[in-house]
Formats: structure tokens, sequence, C-alpha cells
């Protein structure tokens, strides 16, 4: 019984740190090799390294985290050939749900309240909000065909997309909630095809954004990152 309760407190550690060193990585720029120590999030955490490690091991097979030999583990980033990937990947579930899901009245209420509160924020220039409220919009279509692997599958590619999302902020803001709110009039109509081409017209916006900021601060002079 002892062993048991030992293993069961293991994991909920286990569990607590990787939440934790999400929420850290999340919410750091992208752009820098962030070093992210054992030791650090032990202190922070007041446990021991062994469910820290076990963390970070976890959120390496999720593509958030990379562990080199010797030098220890730090936040993932992105090549602009992977960013390109990750964008393919989202069109693909994303234009699949936006000609599988069922209009409701309650999901294109959600939608449309979801459009306001964009366009709101973005004038508000709150920026942590704006971009929550823009996962939300999409994870919400996502969700409401009812495909619990999709949504698994979805939710961990938006977790490595918001890795990048503050580089995206300033070059395609102002876009999303004119987009949101087409693709949501298509859905709201029925017409799967129109709703397909919108959240696929959407996506190559950002993506293309994205690249090309991304290739510029890799030509910059000087830039030695």
């Amino acid at each position: 019984m002892s062993s048991l309760k030992k293993l069961q407190t293991s994991l909920s550690l286990t569990e607590q740190a990787h939440e934790s060193i999400k929420r850290y990585i999340l919410a750091k720029n992208p752009g820098e090799a962030i070093r992210l120590t054992e030791t650090f999030f032990a202190e922070q955490l007041g446990i021991s390294k062994s469910p820290v490690r076990e963390a970070l091991n976890s959120l390496q097979s999720e593509g958030l985290v990379r562990i080199e030999p010797r030098r220890g583990a730090y936040v993932h980033t992105f090549s602009d050939t992977e960013i390109a990937d990750l964008y393919q990947l989202r069109e693909a579930l994303e234009s699949f749900a936006a000609t599988m899901v069922v209009a409701t009245p309650e999901l294109i209420e959600t939608l449309r309240h979801s459009v306001e509160r964009t366009h709101a924020l973005l004038q508000a220039g709150d920026k942590t909000k704006y971009i929550d409220e823009d996962i939300f919009f999409h994870q919400t279509i996502v969700a409401a065909i009812g495909n619990q692997e999709l949504s698994r599958v979805y939710n961990n590619l938006q977790d490595k997309l918001l890795l990048c999302r503050y580089q995206t902020y300033q070059l395609s803001s102002s876009d999303t909630p004119s987009a949101h709110q087409k693709i949501v009039e298509a859905i709201s109509s029925g017409d799967r095809e129109l709703a397909r081409s919108e959240t696929c017209a959407h996506i190559h916006f950002v993506r293309d954004t994205l690249l090309a900021s991304w290739k510029s601060t890799q030509t910059r002079p000087g830039d030695l990152s």
C-alpha cells in the first residue's frame, strides 16, 4: 500500500512539474535560447529533481523542450522548415474541423462573442488575452466536432505554435477579427467548402507573415543568435 501511495505521489509531483514548466516555457520569448535547469524548478516548486527531470523528458517528447547531452535542457526553437510543417498540420486539422463541425446556435453564438472579444482586446492592446482569445476561437471549432483524439493532437500543436505567436502579433493581429468573422459566417451558412477555404486563407496569412518575420531575423546584420 505504501508503495502505491509513493507512486501516486510521484506521478502527482511529475504532473505538477510538467504543467509549471510548460506555463513557464509558453510565457517566454521563443527567440531566446532559454536553459531550463532541474535545480531552478525543484527549488521553485519545493520538490526533488526527479519529478522535474521526468517532466522535462515528457516535454521533450511533446516538442517543447530539447535536451542536449552534458549541456542540459532548453526551450525548443523552431527552424523555418519546422514552422512550415507545423502550419501545414494546423491547416489539415482545422480545415477538416471546419468542414465537419455542426453549426448549432450555441456554437455560432460562442464564436461570434469570441470575435467581439478579439476585436475589443486588439483595440485595447491586451496582447496576452488577445492571443488567448485567438486560440480559444480555433480550439472551440476543433472541439465542437467531438473527436477527442483530434483535440489532443491539436492542443499539443497549439502549444508549439504558441512559442511563435508573439512574433506574429504585430504582423497579423489586425487581420484576425475579420478573418474569424468570415469563418463564423461560412460555418453558420452551412457552406462547408467556404468554411474550409476561409480557414485555409487565414492560416496561410499567419504562416506567411511568421515565416517572413523569422527569415528577417536570421539575416539581420550583427545577429549571431
